[in-house]
């Protein structure tokens, strides 16, 4: 049976980021309006240095008001996860996946000759998975459904 294809197939290109020295608050306007899970982070250079999720995000606004901080100035480097879980455009989906459900992580920087050409989430591998076996299960019946 034939593997679901390549992260390249279904990665999102030119995925949002921030910079690790931007406002929390900035991220987190940033992830509701656009419904993300997180947003990659970059240094000035542009290189990946880690991932903010919403969960980060809850942490780190939940630790400023039980310690009395002001949740306005934290900074996403403050909160952001620093170990980078990466993948490659031509890495199997299916392999990013299982390494997915070990790690807990929803979604993976896509890094080429290091730099940042995509980002790969939870639920687009979802899809890829979902879409393969359909195509599978449609091969099978001559194409037919009933």
């Amino acid at each position: 049976m034939p593997q679901p294809s390549t992260i390249n197939d279904c990665m999102h290109r030119n995925p949002l980021t921030i910079h690790l020295e931007a406002n929390l608050v900035k991220a987190i306007e940033i992830i509701v309006e656009n419904k993300l899970t997180g947003l990659t982070v970059t240094d000035d250079a542009g290189c990946v240095v880690g991932i903010l999720s919403e969960l980060d995000c809850i942490d780190a606004i939940l630790t400023a008001v039980y310690n009395d901080g002001d949740p306005d100035h934290v900074l996403v480097r403050d909160a952001m996860v620093t170990e980078l879980n990466t993948c490659k455009p031509a890495d199997s989906i299916v392999e990013v996946a299982q390494d997915m459900l070990q790690s807990r992580q929803r979604r993976r920087p896509v890094i080429e000759d290091g730099k940042l050409v995509g980002q790969v989430s939870s639920s687009n591998i979802l899809w890829a998975l979902m879409e393969h076996s359909r195509r599978r299960v449609l091969g099978q019946d001559g194409g037919a459904t009933r």
